[in-house]
């Protein structure tokens, strides 16, 4: 275990002596576990696909509270222990069932193409045991899994761009397909509700769909509230919250349904856009408050691929709206 840990602030990293991404925050057994991606420094390109995020490795992160010293446990998992994937360890989520902790993590096959993988582990830090092969019929980035209150677990994934969701439109992996056209409806992320021991998928995936107040289909040249990459559910009173980025606009936003599976209505912005090119985040409820879990790069001057994970406190409205978030201000 590494004792390396610091008490953070809201909008402070929560760890210095690694930089981190990407966290997945969850509460097991009465403790917050933060499962997020490790980024690595490097001499190689920056571009569209995604070169410049060259990660390895997982780190798990816990608190006890939140005012408690952010502790990172360790190496929970390395590319080299997964035996069909190349490189590219990018965001991760955690689940808890079957008496197993499952670690989702994407990463590019021996072909180049993005995966999601699992691996399992007794414990909540691992270290974790990575399935000889990916899911089957799974492809891009992110997933996020949600356990339902009926029992069902959903895998929520897909990204643009570097995350090849664009190139699956057919069922089929195409490496010169473009995305739609920017009058057409956006690409929406996947949805795939995973099998008792959480290791398959029970049907093939299929496209979310999200919609204005009026229910017409989100264009992908809507770039303000367009799917981008980065999903995540969560439920609150009763409803589910689809949140996710815009990825070119650089803001996390949401949508409402009243079905894990939607469509979803767009409601509105949760975080305004942080230093860094990505943003990617989780929604935790913890000793009877809400949390926003997100990165940004100000701790490497703004290094893109050098980012930092951060938390603030998040608030709901009466009508269930969530009140946008501007990390950065006093």
């Amino acid at each position: 275990m590494n004792t390396k840990a610091r008490v953070a602030a809201p909008n402070e990293p929560i760890v210095t002596h690694i930089y981190t991404a990407d966290p997945s925050a969850h509460v097991f057994e009465g403790k917050l576990y933060i499962y997020p991606s490790h980024d690595i420094d490097h001499d190689g390109p920056t571009n569209d696909n995604g070169d410049q995020y060259a990660m390895e490795d997982y780190h798990v992160l816990s608190m006890d509270t939140m005012e408690s010293p952010c502790v990172d446990n360790g190496e929970a998992l390395h590319v080299k222990d997964v035996p069909w994937a190349s490189k590219q360890m990018w965001a991760p989520d955690a689940a808890y069932r079957n008496n197993l902790y499952y670690l989702f993590f994407p990463a590019r096959d021996k072909d180049g193409i993005f995966r999601i993988g699992v691996a399992t582990s007794a414990s909540p830090i691992g270290p974790f045991k990575a399935e000889e092969n990916y899911i089957p019929g799974s492809f891009s980035i992110d997933p996020a899994v949600y356990v339902n209150e009926d029992g069902k677990a959903y895998l929520y994934f897909g990204g643009l761009w570097g995350g090849q969701l664009e190139k699956w439109q057919t069922g089929t992996y195409l490496p010169e397909a473009a995305g739609p056209d920017a009058h057409a409806p956006a690409l929406g992320p996947q949805v795939a509700e995973l099998s008792d021991d959480m290791l398959t998928f029970k049907q093939a995936p299929k496209e979310i769909s999200i919609v204005d107040e009026d229910g017409n289909p989100i264009q992908a040249g809507d770039e303000d509230r367009r799917y981008f990459e980065g999903p995540w559910m969560h439920n609150y009173k009763g409803t589910y919250y689809l949140s996710y980025s815009t990825g070119t606009t650089h803001k996390l936003v949401y949508a409402v349904s009243d079905n894990p599976e939607g469509p979803f209505v767009f409601k509105g912005t949760i975080l305004t856009p942080v230093l860094g090119w990505t943003t990617h985040h989780s929604i935790v409820e913890f000793q009877d408050k809400w949390y926003l879990f997100y990165h940004d790069a100000s701790l490497s001057g703004g290094v893109d691929h050098k980012r930092s994970v951060k938390f603030t406190e998040l608030h709901y409205n009466e009508d269930g709206t969530i009140q946008p978030i501007d990390p950065y201000k006093e």
